[in-house]
């Protein structure tokens, strides 16, 4: 059974967007899968966290209406249903290039990707505000087009999942040499480095 977890904060540093977004499920496949996105509430947050909509500390969205803010029911199945097909584009397109993706995922990323994205302005106290007359759909379409482009770029060859033990989120490795293990050293990597000194503590000598 799938549990659920705080609404926010949530992970960062994948090194793009889309494969933050794909982290909202975390231990993808394992019995303690959590599902991060477990109501509008939560996407909301994600968005206020990850998007480009400016969110006053009252919560309350700035600029048109519903920017950055209140998705409803709807956003939120649309939102989980992109995240998995974006999850199924990357990892086909890690197996056997993104032609390997079924038709069905591809769509779906290509429809979201099709939406219109928020739109900058400068205010008149020179700031850059952004503003979308469907402000989750729009960063759906945000993501949707950052998955696509990654999938299509050099970048492709620098995706690895996490060898983390029950872990398996994807990441873009930015290191020289192209051989970083873990999504994160403060978690999955220092997690490794214990168990791997417990395990010589216990070994026979």
């Amino acid at each position: 059974m799938t549990a659920s977890a705080p609404p926010a904060p949530f992970r960062e540093g994948a090194g793009r967007l889309c494969l933050d977004f794909i982290r909202t499920l975390r231990h993808r496949g394992a019995p303690g899968e959590v599902e991060e996105l477990d109501d509008p509430a939560a996407l909301d947050a994600w968005i206020r966290q990850f998007g480009p909509y400016d969110m006053p500390s009252d919560g309350t969205a700035s600029g048109a209406g519903r920017d950055g803010g209140r998705a409803d029911t709807a956003d939120l199945l649309a939102a989980r249903a992109l995240r998995e097909a974006i999850h199924r584009l990357v990892t086909a397109a890690l197996d056997g290039g993104p032609a390997a993706c079924d038709p069905a995922s591809r769509d779906l990323v290509n429809a979201a990707a099709a939406r219109p994205v928020p739109v900058p302005a400068l205010d008149p106290a020179g700031r850059l505000r952004h503003h979308a007359a469907e402000p989750a759909a729009a960063m759906l379409a945000v993501l949707a087009r950052d998955a696509l482009d990654l999938v299509t770029s050099a970048a492709l060859d620098r995706v690895r999942a996490c060898a983390g033990e029950r872990c398996g989120a994807l990441f873009l490795d930015t290191s020289r040499p192209g051989t970083r293990r873990w999504c994160s050293m403060n978690t999955c990597g220092n997690r490794a480095k214990k168990d791997a000194l417990h395990a010589r503590g216990h070994a026979p000598a």
